[in-house]
């Protein structure tokens, strides 16, 4: 654990740390002081992970996927944000309703689907969850890459999913919010 984890999991410590609006995560820089990159959840700005091969080529081949199949109205974002109350997320894929035009002057404040790819740990990601609920997300898959299986969330209710299921082997995921939308898993695992 490092210095900082143990330092926020004092409570008396934890009750005084600043939240960060959206608009004050606004004027920060794009990267922080030792170049990474961040997003911002429930307020706390958190250090983007780096992406091994394994994410970057599941990430590339999901999008080639996807872009085939997105309806018209519709626009299919990498690793773009989206501005919620209290986060600014960057989802390593979304789709927005929506054409790209309307998101020259604001970022989407809510999406059809949002994936999130995990290959070390899918903690952060299970608890970005109720984030994109709260948000009104239709439905967001987290792709378990190493156990090549993929956690599906839909249902937005009250913060939370109601319906949580897991597609693996020759399984085809199929997004309800998008109809259409049909991902085999083997191609996607290929």
């Amino acid at each position: 654990m490092s210095a900082a984890s143990e330092i926020l999991s004092i409570p008396e410590v934890r009750a005084r740390v600043s939240l960060v609006s959206v608009a004050q995560y606004h004027r920060l820089a794009e990267f922080d002081e030792a170049g990474s990159r961040t997003e911002l959840i429930r307020g706390i700005v958190i250090e983007k992970m780096s992406k091994s091969p394994l994410h970057s080529s599941i990430a590339r081949r999901l999008f080639k996927l996807l872009q085939e199949l997105i309806p018209e109205g519709f626009t299919l974002l990498r690793e773009d944000p989206l501005t919620f109350s209290d986060s600014e997320p960057e989802p390593d894929l979304a789709v927005v309703r929506g054409m790209e035009t309307e998101f020259v002057d604001k970022h989407p404040s809510t999406a059809e689907l949002v994936i999130e790819i995990a290959v070390s740990s899918a903690v952060l990601d299970r608890e970005k969850a109720s984030v994109y609920a709260v948000a009104g997300v239709k439905e967001y898959w987290i792709i378990l890459a190493t156990e090549r299986r993929v956690e599906i969330y839909r249902a937005p209710e009250a913060g939370s999913y109601r319906e949580l299921s897991v597609a693996e082997g020759d399984a085809v995921l199929e997004c309800a919010a998008l109809p259409g939308v049909r991902v085999p898993l083997a191609e996607l695992f290929a």
